[in-house]
């Protein structure tokens, strides 16, 4: 029978598993995709919201990054815009004073695992091991822990992102714009292709760990306005308007 607990009360069990090993694989991004099994699981998994209103959630992924967050959140808070941020716990408990301005700018940090490994290759508890030692790393630079979760490179299995969602009450967030900014095709390229593709009820994948992403942004934030997009963070578009006000499944009996 799962247990849930206020999220205040998650360090405990899960600060022992920060002891992941610092020197798991570099980031050299293969092919991100959808998992070709979105039927399954399906409120373990999440593309995009159905709205009627013409709402967007700008995500980005794999920061935060020391030089290149910063301007992206100067770029946000220009224009009064929040934004989801899918970090890496290992970056966070390098540069937790990014997480901390983060979240007191108003956005939302979602988990995406500790060393951006493939989790499809990873055993579950391997899998739990690094959402945990996120959550710890971000609990511990602000107080919240995050609701939701993201794969790297959207590899997960239909069964895995089940059992997260069971075990941790944290659905896996994937996307349904993806403007290959990873692929790095310049600046004007990104920015075109996020106004271009934007839907309402969209779920927009970027990373700030590019420049050109960086660069993209002002252009493709102003783009989506001209549109007639507002933006909103994942959890609000989910309905739940205070994402560390969720409560989280700490495990199974």
């Amino acid at each position: 029978m799962s247990s849930l607990i206020p999220r205040r009360a998650l360090l405990g069990g899960a600060a022992a598993s920060l002891l992941v090993p610092a020197t798991a694989r570099a980031y050299t991004p293969p092919r991100i995709a959808l998992p070709g099994d979105l039927e399954q699981a399906p409120g373990a998994t999440i593309t995009a919201i159905r709205t009627p209103s013409p709402v967007v959630a700008m995500t980005f992924d794999d920061g935060p990054h020391p030089r290149l967050t910063p301007p992206l959140l100067d770029a946000l808070k220009a224009r009064g815009i929040r934004a989801t941020f899918y970090v890496i716990g290992r970056n966070v408990a390098r540069h937790p004073q990014l997480a901390q301005r983060i979240v007191a700018e108003g956005h939302e940090i979602g988990n995406h695992t500790w060393s951006h490994s493939f989790l499809t290759e990873r055993s579950d508890q391997a899998v739990v091991r690094e959402l945990d030692s996120t959550s710890a790393a971000i609990f511990e630079a602000v107080g919240k822990v995050p609701v939701t979760m993201r794969p790297p490179y959207g590899a997960m299995h239909a069964r895995q992102r089940a059992m997260v969602n069971a075990n941790r009450n944290t659905p896996a967030i994937l996307w349904s714009v993806d403007p290959q900014d990873w692929r790095r095709p310049g600046a004007n390229v990104v920015a075109n292709r996020i106004v271009r593709d934007a839907h309402k009820g969209a779920i927009i994948l970027a990373h700030d760990i590019h420049p050109g992403t960086i660069r993209a942004m002002p252009y493709a934030l102003d783009g989506l306005v001209a549109r007639g997009f507002r933006f909103v963070t994942v959890s609000q578009m989910l309905g739940w308007p205070d994402w560390s006000e969720r409560r989280f499944r700490l495990g199974t009996a």
